[in-house]
């Protein structure tokens, strides 16, 4: 079974409670559901939220979205997502992290296809670490594909804080025990910041909300892109907030 596991918590440092933001009267947690829904080759969407009682919140979106649910460890999200996939007996994990509301089920399906393909234990848009950059897609439309074996095996080994709260850092660091390949968007946009940390985040996002979003259909990164074109003023909302802080403050707990 293929699942996309989606992490939220409303215990956010920099933007408390983002998840449960509204966007079009609906919470972003909502939508980004909504979006993996439409992804093909996903059989299962698991929400893996904490034990605190405060989240009990997001297991209610979840269960009114008609979607399984999980409650773990607030810090060690690795262990969150283990127990998670455990639980609902999944083979392949498609990992899809909750700020991030223009999540694009073409990509997850494009990965999740080449995944399938070809023998590999962990597939995804890219990640960044002191020593390279691997990203060209926007900032919040990160994907990350990988077996369930891959995943047992780095909760079993991984020690470090950064690779405990950011679930998959021991994969791709670890490219000798680990098959690993990245899928590049054939063009660089990883300057574009397509999630929610700060406010001037959701301000972006609410606006393109506004400009794109229909019951109707969905919209995807090419629309984005193309909004973008004609009103390039939209990108200046939340221009020259560092891309994956979060990450790279955890590793200075190592």
């Amino acid at each position: 079974m293929i699942a996309a596991i989606i992490q939220a918590r409303t215990g956010s440092t920099r933007l408390p409670k983002k998840v449960l933001a509204k966007i079009e009267g609906k919470p972003m947690l909502w939508h980004i559901i909504e979006r993996v829904k439409k992804a093909k080759n996903i059989n299962e969407i698991i929400i893996a939220t904490t034990n605190r009682k405060e989240d009990k919140k997001i297991i209610k979106i979840a269960k009114k979205s008609g979607v399984k649910s999980f409650a773990g460890s607030e810090e060690d999200v690795l262990d969150r997502y283990y127990k998670a996939a455990e639980k609902y007996n999944t083979d392949i994990i498609v990992r899809i992290t909750g700020d991030c509301p223009f999540v694009d089920p073409e990509i997850i399906d494009k990965i999740v296809e080449f995944f399938k393909k070809n023998n590999f234990d962990y597939v995804s848009t890219g990640h960044i670490t002191k020593q390279k950059h691997e990203l060209n897609y926007p900032a919040g439309l990160n994907t990350e594909v990988f077996s369930f074996s891959a995943l047992k095996k780095a909760w079993k080994q991984a020690l470090l804080p950064s690779e405990r709260e950011h679930v998959t850092p021991y994969i791709w660091k670890n490219d000798k025990l680990f098959k690993i390949r990245t899928i590049n968007s054939g063009q660089n946009f990883s300057h574009m910041r397509w999630t929610v940390d700060e406010k001037q985040d959701l301000k972006l996002i609410r606006e393109v909300y506004k400009k794109l979003y229909s019951d109707q259909k969905i919209f995807l990164m090419q629309d984005i892109l193309d909004l973008f074109k004609k009103e390039p003023y939209l990108m200046e909302i939340n221009k020259g907030i560092k891309r994956d802080e979060g990450y790279l403050k955890s590793l200075k707990k190592d």
